[in-house]
Order: C-alpha cells, then structure tokens, then sequence
C-alpha cells in the first residue's frame, strides 16, 4: 500500500526537494508525494514540485474570512487527492484544531533546533545569541500548540567557537535534509508509536 504525502510549504522548498530525492531513490518506498501545497503563490517550492510533476497548488489566505475557512479548502484538496500523512517543510503557519483532529498524529514538522528549547522563528539565531555548546534539530508530530508535539528524531551538532549564526544555520539544515526523510521512512514503514508525548520506534 502505498502512503499518499502532502507537503505543506512557503517558500524555497530544501526539505521538500530531500524528501522528493528520497522517494525518488528508493530510501522511502511505497510512498509518494500526491500534492504540494503552498499558502505563497511564487514559493519556490511549488516550482520543485513542478519540476517532478508533482501536483502544486496555492491557497490564498486572503481568500477566506478566518483560518477556518481557509484550513477547510485545504481540508477539501488533502481529501481530494486522498492524503495520509502531511508534511510541513518551511510552512509559516500555526496549524488549526479542525486539521489537527482530522490528521492527528499524522502531521510532521521539522524545526531547527532542538526542542523544547527555542520554540518558533529564528530559531538557530535564538540559540546562537543564548551561546548554546549544542544546536541540531527536531522532528516532531504537530499537536494543538507551536512546537511542543510529540519528538521522533533529534539530531545534534557542535556549536564551534568560530560559528557565525549563519554557519550553525547552514549545519543544521544538512541535518534536517537527513533527519526528515528518515522519519519519514519510519511512519510509512508503521514503526512509530505514539504513547503520550513519547514517540516509540517499533
């Protein structure tokens, strides 16, 4: 049986293109991406999945009245193209409740630290002014709050005393291009658990 993916994105895309060359050579099998799905009309990203054919379509926020309506017309696309398992890959929005009850536990994010600490935007920037020894990044179920469900993988990095902000932010984008797809792999494949906020690799 195959996983049918959604990826919800903003802008340039980097993890969604990981996740498309994982499916691509066979690290992640029997799934594929169904739909890509941006909130920006000239995200980059609606490009990357151009390029692979991959179906992309742009909802425009500004369309609907409140988050409600505008979740629901996505509610409608993810049912349409009959999606199991929704990523968000750069995606600048606070999922809503009405899409978290529809996919609970099958909604993923990646963030660029390691949570919980330097929750939301910027975040290696955050952990870089705090003077961290230890950055990486998290990959995690989305639940009802911003950054705080459920953790499948964390992967570290040294902070190195000649690191600027944006060096530690590049480091830490090569983990996320590794950590995603490996997740990824592990829900398709039905090895994740969740029991209370602890995710169990079966």
């Amino acid at each position: 049986m195959t996983t049918n993916i959604a990826v919800l994105v903003s802008g340039r895309g980097s993890n969604l293109q990981s996740i498309i060359d994982n499916i691509e050579n066979g690290f992640i099998k029997n799934a594929r991406i169904s739909v890509v799905i941006s909130d920006v009309d000239d995200a980059y990203a609606l490009e990357r999945a151009r390029n692979h054919g991959i179906t992309d379509v742009f909802i425009d926020p500004s369309d609907f009245p409140n988050k409600q309506e505008y979740e629901k017309e996505m509610l409608e696309v993810l049912k349409d193209n009959e999606v199991d398992l929704i990523l968000l890959a750069g995606y600048m929005r606070l999922i809503g409740k009405d899409l978290i009850a529809a996919y609970r536990n099958r909604i993923i994010n990646i963030h660029p630290a390691l949570l919980p600490s330097f929750k939301g935007l910027h975040a290696q920037q955050q952990a870089f002014d705090y003077g961290v020894k230890v950055s990486g990044c998290t990959v995690h179920f989305v639940d009802e709050q911003m950054d705080t469900g459920p953790i499948i993988i964390q992967k570290c990095i040294p902070v190195l005393d000649t690191d600027t902000a944006e060096d530690l932010a590049a480091r830490i984008l090569e983990q996320e291009h590794k950590s995603y797809p490996e997740a990824v792999k592990l829900f398709v494949e039905g090895k994740l658990k969740v029991e209370g906020r602890v995710v169990v690799h079966t």
